[in-house]
């Protein structure tokens, strides 16, 4: 057995305190910051490798429209799911270990995408990786204040938002140019295998660099009843929505959806007498008592929910009905992410001056720039050019809000509520966009002609309800 700590060896020499400084030597905690970063960016890639190779991997494997929505919902409804628990484990068996854990599995899971034989199986595929996403993720942040001293923690904050941004812009592009490469006629699959020496990185690094475990284990069990009754209603209330175009709409699609209200309510009530037991709940209900975060959560739903639907809308109206391919398909789509990147910088320099101001006006900007891709997808034969200035102005808009909008929903949380209110937050935000895949994708795919207009009218009702919800939510950003 090894330990993190030795004891000194001269019995006169002070003790030094116990710091994340003093157990790694400064090159490996920055090793130990670029694991969690390889970690993350594979999310990153598998939560919009669909808007790429969803028409490659139709051509490939064959399946329905609903099946290419099956394949990008699966990942983020699992992850969903997921997230009640994820960060829990970390608390209870170690963050180190868990997320080691989470990177073998989802590697394991991202060759099983990249060899998958049929839509099925590779919808089963992605649930497995979203479910080891769910592990894997939340370990990330505790981990670097685990790594860096609170003097370094800034500098290591600082370096990860560039790297994730341009993660973001490249991701997509490498995916189309992997896709239209068709190494060794690998085709999509290539997009998938791509994790494998990510993910051997992240574990290797993550190995030799993440601290163990210092304090004791949390020995609070997991409430698994509960994660299994949240479950099965986000089941109950996506599948539905993208199943019900293909089957036309029986009357039991619709008792299903209903069903969800009541497993929804006995999820409640198990996490109320959970409480009042004295046990640690999933969510902390109480948090739902103040109108400004039950008005952030039905933000997150619903801006969430938007960019999924709008997101898949757009990447599948570029390759299926204009025809362009997937590199092409790739560049137009970043300025998307180039604005996205531009708009989160300004995000976090401002937040704390403007406060939920800063969201008004990112909100205003993804109007406007809806607003102008609306005349622009009339038109036929519409060209790259085109589309890139409007896409450039709603990525900046949606930029400004990814940075401070937990903070701000979370201004009026007391701190006994925190984890469970971000935990909360960070499922509902994956829920959301399953939900906006399922009905946005489902109005695509239904007029594929005019699909993507009627898509755009949608999130730009939806836009301007979460602008009208923001005037709800706390007007400064939580410490």
């Amino acid at each position: 057995m090894s330990t993190d700590v030795l004891e000194p060896v001269v019995a006169t020499r002070p003790e030094r305190p116990h710091t994340p400084e003093a157990d790694l030597p400064r090159p490996r905690r920055w090793l130990g910051l670029f694991a969690i970063l390889a970690a993350t960016i594979m999310n990153l890639l598998d939560t919009t490798v669909v808007n790429v190779g969803a028409p490659a991997i139709q051509a490939s494997l064959g399946g329905s429209y609903t099946s290419l929505q099956w394949i990008a919902a699966s990942y983020t409804l699992a992850l969903a799911v997921g997230l009640l628990t994820g960060g829990r484990l970390g608390d209870m068996f170690g963050r180190r270990r868990v997320l080691l854990v989470g990177v073998v599995g989802f590697v394991a899971a991202s060759l099983a995408c990249a060899v998958a034989w049929s839509p099925e199986s590779l919808i089963v595929a992605r649930v497995v990786q979203g479910l080891f996403a769910a592990v894997m993720i939340p370990q990330g942040f505790g981990l670097l204040r685990d790594l860096f001293p609170p003097h370094e923690i800034g500098k290591a904050f600082g370096a990860f938002g560039p790297i994730i941004g341009f993660s973001t812009i490249l991701g997509p592009v490498v995916a189309g140019a992997l896709i239209d490469a068709d190494l060794f006629g690998t085709s999509w699959r290539m997009v998938f295998a791509i994790n494998l020496p990510l993910g051997i990185f992240a574990l290797l690094a993550g190995r030799a660099a993440l601290p163990k475990a210092t304090r004791p284990r949390n020995r609070t069990r997991l409430d698994v009843t509960g994660a299994v009754t949240a479950a099965v209603g986000m089941v109950l209330l996506v599948y539905p929505l993208v199943q019900g175009r293909e089957q036309g709409w029986p009357l039991w699609m619709f008792a299903m959806a209903a069903a969800a209200v009541p497993v929804f309510a006995a999820f409640a009530i198990r996490q109320h007498r959970r409480a009042g037991s004295g046990r640690d709940p999933l969510v902390e209900l109480t948090v739902f008592k103040r109108r400004s975060y039950t008005s952030g959560v039905l933000f997150v739903i619903v801006f969430f929910g938007a960019i999924a639907g709008f997101s898949l809308a757009v990447g599948m109206f570029l390759q299926l009905v204009l025809g362009y391919s997937p590199m092409k398909a790739s560049l137009t789509m970043s300025a998307w992410a180039v604005g996205a990147f531009i708009g989160s910088g300004f995000g976090s320099t401002m937040r704390n001056r403007l406060g939920r101001r800063i969201l008004h006006i990112g909100l205003g900007l993804m109007l406007v720039g809806i607003a102008a891709l609306y005349p622009v997808f009339q038109i036929a034969g519409v060209g790259a050019l085109e589309l890139l200035g409007p896409l450039l102005v709603y990525g900046v808009g949606m930029g400004m809000i990814f940075v401070p909008l937990f903070d701000i929903i979370m201004g009026d949380v007391r701190d006994h509520e925190v984890g469970s209110a971000s935990g909360m937050l960070e499922s509902l935000q994956q829920l959301g966009a399953a939900l906006g895949v399922a009905v946005l994708g489902t109005i695509f795919f239904g007029h594929l002609d005019v699909g993507v207009e009627r898509v755009t009218l949608i999130t730009f009702a939806l836009t301007a309800v979460t602008f009208a919800l923001g005037f709800l939510l706390p007007r400064k950003a939580r410490a």
